[in-house]
């Protein structure tokens, strides 16, 4: 399987890459590049917004912070001589016309919003390359047959708000929903000059948009321990979780024999051991993790009598989720039995896997390698703006290397010369699919 998936990738890049000779692509454009040191200037000036006396970023979506840095932005989108607006969800938008009017846009972005005390380069890396891009293509006169969209998008990190408004999964029962700063969601919209109400205009039919790309940092350490300089992401992890309480029997820890007890708690701890071998045995990147667990009446004294847990599974394939959590149950149920205790599973949350389109991937393969870039396939382990498009348009991402794969805290960081190939390849990657789509 995994030879002719490899096969296939290449094939798509070889037809990629005679696609973009016979157009004239490579004669023309093959020597362009963005101004890193401005770029970088312009990352540089993003931590201003929401800096904190930890170094890290408090520029929470819905926030003075977050809005001051939108304005920013807007000034340098209009720079590049793009046409700014602000949607209904809240979303900073920027339109770079084309050369024909009857095709729909190329779309590119991400978020600048953080969590609490986070850094300066998720989410941020993939806005300041797409302006950057931008300006490039202003600079250097190119244009495009099709427009060129820039979105920031709106509360990444507080559920993705914004883009998926796009794909109509926002449910108006969210916006009174707490968002992570002192607004609920449709306070924090119209803060930002949305308007809640409105969001299904938003909404983007299927085709309307030629193809989305999306540069961000890796928030892993897969890229840099290797020392490779761009990830080509396959797709982005489907997430399943579930809660889990485990039923035993609550009784005295002094009286009651070893072999008489009937411990929600050894019984877990049994169930964590199953998973990390299950998970482990299977070939292939998934990953299982139980991240919180909880005993009752959680005493000393008392043997557990029922434990809280969680499980939450993640693979580019939702079938080989659902494949590991049949064998995690099976194995779940079986240590009941040798355990007198019982496991009950609620499902809760899914969020669907995204394939990038082969089109797009080859496409950043062929950039980084004509940049001479040293490159590797890869999945994305979190989740991204880019899933809310897999229903609406081909997509894409490019990561660049993270340092010691830190992310979501002040020690996050992203080199400036790593931002700039990243940039350079989002540049070529994009004029490739203007020429492809």
């Amino acid at each position: 399987m995994k030879s002719r998936f490899c096969r296939h990738r290449s094939l798509a890049v070889v037809i990629v890459v005679t696609f973009l000779f016979a157009t004239g692509y490579a004669a023309n454009h093959e020597d362009v590049r963005v101004d890193g040191a401005r770029l970088n200037a312009t990352m540089g000036h993003m931590k201003t917004f929401g800096g904190n006396a930890e170094g890290g970023s408090d520029r929470i979506a819905f926030t003075d912070h977050n809005r001051i840095a939108l304005n920013y932005l807007s000034g340098l989108m209009a720079d590049a001589g793009m046409e700014v607006h602000t949607d209904f969800a809240g979303n900073l938008v920027g339109r770079r016309p084309g050369t024909d009017d009857s095709l729909p846009p190329l779309l590119a972005g991400s978020h600048i919003d953080t969590v609490p005390n986070g850094g300066h380069y998720d989410g941020i890396v993939g806005v300041m390359s797409a302006i950057e891009v931008a300006r490039t293509l202003s600079d250097q006169d190119i244009e495009l047959r099709h427009a060129l969209e820039i979105a920031v998008w709106t509360n990444e990190e507080g559920g993705k708000t914004g883009s998926r408004s796009m794909d109509g999964s926002v449910a108006a029962s969210e916006m009174d929903l707490p968002s992570l700063g002192e607004k609920n969601l449709g306070e924090g919209i119209r803060f930002l000059g949305g308007d809640p109400d409105r969001l299904a205009e938003n909404v983007r039919d299927a085709g309307s948009i030629a193809g989305y790309v999306e540069m961000h940092i890796e928030q892993g350490a897969i890229l840099d321990r290797e020392r490779i300089q761009i990830g080509v992401v396959d797709g982005i992890v489907g997430i399943k979780r579930w809660y889990i309480t485990v039923h035993g029997f609550t009784n005295h820890a002094g009286t009651t024999p070893m072999d008489q007890r009937q411990d929600a708690l050894y019984a877990a701890s049994q169930f964590v051991t199953a998973v990390r071998h299950i998970v482990m045995d299977e070939p292939g990147r998934q990953v299982a993790t139980v991240g919180k667990i909880e005993a009752h009446p959680g005493a000393p004294n008392v043997i557990p009598g029922r434990v809280e847990a969680s499980l939450e599974i993640r693979d580019l394939s939702m079938d080989k989720v659902d494949l590991l959590f049949g064998r995690i149950e099976n194995a779940a149920h079986a240590i009941g039995d040798d355990t007198g205790t019982t496991f009950d599973f609620r499902h809760y949350y899914t969020s669907p896997a995204a394939s990038s389109d082969p089109r797009i991937s080859g496409l950043v393969e062929d950039s980084a390698n004509r940049l001479g870039l040293s490159n590797m396939h890869m999945p994305s382990g979190a989740g991204h703006d880019a899933q809310s498009f897999k229903d609406i348009a081909p997509l894409g991402m490019i990561f660049v290397p993270s340092r010691d794969g830190i992310s979501h805290a002040p020690s996050e960081f992203t080199a400036p010369e790593d931002i700039t190939n990243g940039a350079n390849v989002l540049l070529h990657t994009l004029i490739g699919m203007d020429s492809a789509l």
